[in-house]
């Protein structure tokens, strides 16, 4: 068997949901929706240059305006959202993915210029490491209960924009992840405390998400859930406890589980002495319950199969589908070796990378994207306003 037959075979989930090969694309954070969270037509044309692969997760979108994380943010949170949504979904359904959408509430990580004046809210009142003076105030029981009551709403307007699912975004130290860590969620009610009773808000936000798919949705509608497994906080989230939530998600009303990490093969930052990869302990401990979508540095062929050989269920790529959209296409056709692995400057525009994507990876993602002229991208960094670049 050839790496092609395995990853080139469709794949079906529990409930019925049938993806045409194993590759997925991870959310990709493109900051290219208008200032409100309405849908681009830049956005719209990327998604379309991308299908083809077995299933798209669309990046985060917010589903209150509290929850917004940053500029240029996609959102859920409201009707009038739903048919700039509705062309996204059609855009990947063109070619025959299926179609994800990631809905999330930024909780603390955001800032009050982001928020308009308003000032963050979170599981308590506790800064990030990352920026100290900003203070979040501590959510009610009443505004918890209503932004569980969001992510049901969110899930609606997915279906009603015609998604095949939605992915919980309980990871990138969101608010689903802010009240599972014991530095973001000091509580003493029912929404913290023991590491059982901080997994207590994801709980009720998987509940809220199920109860709305059950009775709007098909039966084969995909509800999945992303988590990151540690955090270099202390007190911060360790593998023992990310082992825990792993395994009562497994046994909760969603169809996949999702980990978050930039190399699927890492190991713990925290456990220096064990060598067993993070996703190898994920696995042992779902023991089969729920598929696993692995994600991190998987850029070729050879890559995709070896995580499928590994245990994966599906494998995601982010940065690898931004440089090269036609990935699923060139190998389908045996011509692996034009697949781009690299990204030049000068092709931004014909790869459908929009503005705002185009600016995130001339700053936080320059080395990442392996650029193949570091000295033409920092010259872009200066001059992004010429013809071409200027986002």
């Amino acid at each position: 068997m050839t790496y092609k037959d395995e990853f080139m075979k469709p794949y079906q989930f529990a409930n019925g949901l049938r993806l045409q090969n194993k590759i997925v694309m991870a959310p990709v954070t493109m900051q290219s929706s208008f200032f409100d969270g309405t849908v681009s037509d830049d956005e719209v044309r990327f998604y379309q240059m991308r299908s083809g692969v077995g299933m798209i997760i669309v990046e985060v979108a917010n589903i209150n305006e509290a929850g917004k994380g940053f500029e240029g943010e996609l959102s859920v949170a409201d009707d009038r959202f739903i048919p700039g949504l509705r062309k996204i979904a059609s855009a990947i359904h063109s070619k025959g993915s299926k179609a994800i959408l990631q809905i999330f509430d930024a909780g603390r990580k955001t800032t009050r210029k982001i928020l308009r004046g308003t000032q963050p809210r979170s599981a308590s009142a506790v800064a990030p490491h990352r920026d100290l003076q900003n203070i979040p105030r501590e959510l009610t029981n009443t505004e918890i209960k209503q932004i569980i009551a969001d992510f049901g709403s969110a899930t609606l307007r997915a279906i009603k924009a015609n998604f095949d699912g939605v992915e919980i975004h309980g990871a990138n130290t969101y608010l689903i992840q802010q009240f599972f860590s014991p530095h973001s969620n000091q509580r003493n009610d029912q929404w913290g405390g023991s590491v059982y009773q901080r997994m207590n808000f994801a709980k009720a936000v998987i509940a809220e998400v199920r109860r709305v798919a059950d009775k709007k949705a098909s039966n084969n509608f995909l509800i999945g859930y992303r988590f990151s497994p540690e955090e270099l906080s202390k007190p911060g989230i360790t593998m023992d406890d990310t082992l825990k939530l792993v395994d009562v998600l497994s046994n909760e009303p969603i169809d996949y589980l999702h980990s978050s990490m930039g190399n699927r093969k890492r190991t713990s930052l925290l456990e220096k002495t064990n060598h067993e990869t993070l996703n190898s302990r994920i696995l042992k401990t779902i023991r089969g319950r729920k598929p696993l979508i692995e994600v991190g540095n998987i850029l070729s062929p050879q890559d995709a199969n070896e995580a499928l050989q590994d245990g994966a269920s599906l494998v995601a790529m982010g940065r690898e589908l931004i440089r090269e959209p036609n990935w699923i296409e060139k190998v389908k056709i045996h011509d692996e070796k034009s697949i781009r692995y690299t990204l030049s400057p000068a092709d931004m525009n014909l790869l459908g990378l929009p503005g705002g994507l185009q600016r995130e990876l001339r700053t936080g993602f320059l080395n990442a994207m392996n650029f193949t002229d570091q000295e033409t991208s920092d010259f872009l960094d200066k001059f992004g306003q010429m013809e071409g670049f200027g986002g």
